[in-house]
Parts: structure tokens; sequence; C-alpha cells
């Protein structure tokens, strides 16, 4: 299953681009708010500018922000204090110049998106106006990848908002496959930070970069993977670079000949004063060598601890590694899953190596991030959606799960568990207790695990053709 690994989209994402070209939108799509744009085509040079000292101000996040993947820097996917749920309706639909892969920001009453055309919009959160749009660049087009299936390949991974600069950070694929981080004052979309981020080893045009970034002690993190059938030279890795833009680039690399991808679109998770990230399989099958893993990473990018399975072996064979999600705290726990359908629960304090896990239990496929509630949380299955709950001393049970085509990255919010079914385009908000249908809607093609995003009685949701806004709030 190397496409649904490393590719941004399986065989249910490319039914849904074929379906794109359909212009499926929500049902009532015409009584909605649409504004179609035209990126400028003016290309900037690839280039180094950093933010002066004291040259932007921090902005404090208000209570309906969502400014990283999943929310919080942990990835719990949880949003306290909305309204309680009522009937979804429209709220509005967006075209904007190309599909949006990762899970739309909210920050000061603007979603954030950024799509596959290198263009990076703020949206009025209330009615999709576009309040302001930068273009960064000439996205790759698929002809000139030597594999993949995102055509063009532009910003694909989550940005993130740093509330003490007020920028918000993406990594944009350029013409010929160059990799640039950008930081854009989120309130006007002024370039304020562009640098070059290349993986130190493999070929640049061979790194695709689908995973959330992330922010700690004043740096932003970004996690590399290949393309859609682990072509060419490439190697799992991570950079770290300062929210100015400036001084030394940090970076850490599956210790593997090649492959190793860190791609799951949850990227890294913040544990504390370190990063959780999950590692997909390497080329060896005789010596461990790094990869097929959940590993901890101090802010410098040294690896303090490590797991991996038994069957790393057998798994690196048949690419059924734990690359595909997100490792997230439970409860006292590590939890991880992975293609493999194993979970386990690991010691935060000693990840035990190879075989150490403290717990395990077969549950299922696992693709993306979980949403966590206390000692509950809610697994993006290939199959489905599964409860589960964790118990101290360690063990796994499997509550009820939720038949869908494909399930994205659920989140929490309103009393529901919502999640994007990205094999059909549908919306579900379930009773998180039963796995009950609360409500549903039709959103048309999304891309491979869509995550909702939740803010303000309303949700939000990146599509194949732009942001789709459903309100259960008052009109």
């Amino acid at each position: 299953m190397a496409g649904a690994r490393v590719g941004g989209a399986g065989r249910a994402a490319r039914r849904a681009a074929a379906a794109a070209a359909l212009a499926v939108t929500l049902a009532s799509a015409a009584a909605c708010t649409a504004a179609q744009t035209t990126a400028p085509p003016s290309e900037a040079p690839i280039s180094t500018l950093t933010a002066s000292p004291g040259a932007r101000s921090s902005q404090p996040l208000l209570p309906d922000d969502w400014p990283t993947y999943h929310r919080d820097a942990a990835r719990t996917g949880a949003a306290p204090g909305l309204s309680a749920l009522g009937p979804l309706r429209n709220a509005w639909s967006t075209q904007l110049d190309g599909a949006v892969y990762g899970e739309p920001l909210v920050v000061g009453g603007r979603v954030i998106a950024a799509t596959e055309s290198d263009t990076v919009y703020a949206l009025d959160a209330s009615t999709g106006q576009i309040v302001w749009q930068r273009h960064l660049g000439s996205p790759v087009p698929r002809s000139a990848l030597p594999c993949g299936d995102i055509d063009p390949l532009g910003i694909t991974g989550t940005p993130v908002y740093d509330s003490a600069t007020g920028l918000v950070f993406a990594v944009a694929e350029l013409s010929g496959g160059h990799h640039e981080l950008v930081g854009l004052d989120a309130g006007d979309g002024a370039l304020v930070v562009r640098r070059d981020v290349e993986p130190p080893r493999g070929e640049p045009i061979a790194y695709q970069q689908r995973a959330a970034l992330a922010l700690l002690d004043g740096r932003v993190y970004i996690a590399y993977g290949g393309l859609y059938g682990d072509c060419s030279d490439y190697t799992g890795t991570v950079l770290s670079v300062s929210t100015s833009g400036g001084g030394a680039i940090d970076s850490y690399v599956v210790p593997t000949s090649r492959e190793g991808g860190i791609w799951a679109p949850g990227g890294p998770a913040v544990d504390g004063s370190r990063l959780l990230v999950g590692v997909g399989n390497g080329e060896s099958t005789t010596s461990y060598d790094g990869s097929d893993s959940v590993l901890s990473l101090d802010a410098s990018l040294h690896r303090t601890d490590f797991f991996a399975p038994f069957s790393w072996a057998q798994e690196n064979a048949a690419d059924a590694d734990l690359g595909s999600m997100t490792p997230v705290r439970v409860g006292p726990y590590v939890f991880m899953d992975g293609k493999a359908g194993t979970a386990y629960l690991l010691d935060p304090n000693h990840f035990g190596g190879i075989g150490g896990a403290v717990a395990q239990s077969s549950l299922c496929r696992a693709f993306g991030t979980p949403a966590v509630t206390g000692t509950t949380l809610y697994l993006p299955c290939r199959d489905g959606l599964q409860q589960v709950t964790v118990t101290d001393p360690a063990a796994i049970h499997a509550g009820w799960k939720l038949s869908l085509h494909a399930a994205g990255s659920p989140v929490i919010g309103a009393g529901a568990v919502w999640v994007v079914d990205y094999g059909t385009g549908a919306l579900y908000a379930l009773d998180p207790e039963t796995g009950h249908i609360l409500q549903q809607a039709q959103l048309g093609p999304v891309p491979h695990f869509a995550a909702p995003t939740l803010s303000g009685g309303r949700v939000f949701v990146g599509t194949l053709h732009g942001v789709i806004a459903l309100t259960w709030g008052s009109p």
C-alpha cells in the first residue's frame, strides 16, 4: 500500500480526483457565497527573508482560534466551549485556485487555507470572502515528478500559526522540486520569512512535504516523506528553522539507506519539550535501520527514545509500517497504530526499543491522526471510525465502530465527534458515546485524509476545489 502511505492519495483519492471534474458541490451550493479567484502570475525568486527583531508583534490566540493541525500542538483535535450541536446548514463555499489538502486554520476570525497551486488565502470565517491571498510561485506538475499522484504539487502539509510573531508558516514545493518555508503576516499576507528548506540527503524532487508543520520553542518543525510510488532517492527527515527565518537549520534523518518517510498528515506531535514522530518503512529487512518506528526527538532533533515492533522486518517488506499515523498521548501512555492494524501503548518515559510496548491489540489499519479526550480516542481506520479506550494498568479496549469507505482524521467539539469519509465526500457528526449519526452533509470531492476544523459554531473542510463551511449556530 505504498500509495496510501506516501502519496497523500490512494485508490479512494484517485476516484475522488476523477469525480472532481464533475464539480460536485453541496446540494444547496447555489445559495452559498462563492468566490472564484485567480492567483497572480508573478514569480518571486528563491531567497531568504528574515524578520527583523521586534518587527512583528505577538497576537494572542482567541478562544475560537484553530492555529495548527488538530487545534493544539499535542494533536488532540478537541475544541472546548463550542455551542451545542444543532441542525447543520450550508454557510458558504469558496472556490480557490487549487485543492486544499491541509486542514484549514482559523486565526482571528479568518480561515487560513493553502492550495496545491502554491497560494495561501485568508477568508472571512463568516462569509467566505477572500481577505488576502499570497501566491508563492509555480507548483510542480505531475509530469515533472518521478512519481506521485497529486497534480500539481504545491502546498500539501497543513500550515501553522505562531502567535508570538503573528506569522503563518507554510512549506511550498516550487517548480523544479524546490522546497521553501514561508512566514506570512496573518493580518495582511505580507511575506516576512522565506527560506530554502531542503532535506540534507537525496534528490529534492523525490521529497513530499505532506506532514503538518509544528511549533516548539520558537522553531518551526518540518517533516518529509516521499511521493506516491516510493521512487527515487529520499529518506525520512525532520528539519527545524527559527521562526525569525535566520540561523542554522537543525535536522534529523532516519538512519536507513532509503525511504523511512515521515509523512503522516498530523506531522510531529508536541509532548512537553519533545516531539513524537511516526516513521514509515525503510529498505532493510535484515538489520534494523531506524524505520517503522515511533520516535522521541528533543527540540534540537536528537533522538532520545524509540519503539519498533518485533515484526519490523516483515512490515518493511510488506509496506505495512507505523508511518501512516501520528503518535499521540492518551492518559498516561503514548498510543500508536499503523498500516498493519496493531495498536500499541508505550511508556512515555521509556518506549522500549524493539518490541518494548507495554500493551498491544489488534484494532484496524489506521491512517491519519486520532482525536483524543481524556483516556478515549477516536481512531481513523481504513474502513471506518473506531472508538478506543485506554486504561491503567496498560490495556486497550475497542468500543463502537462506524463503517465508512475511508475515515479521515476526526475532531471533537460541540458534543460530537466529526469525521469526513473521504471515499464518499460525506461529513458526519457522531455521538461520542454510541457512534450514532447526529448530523451529516455531503461535501463533494475531498482530499485523502481530510480533517475538519471547528470554530465559532462552524465546521470548515478543505476540498479539491477550495473550502466549504457549514454552521449549526444561529443564522
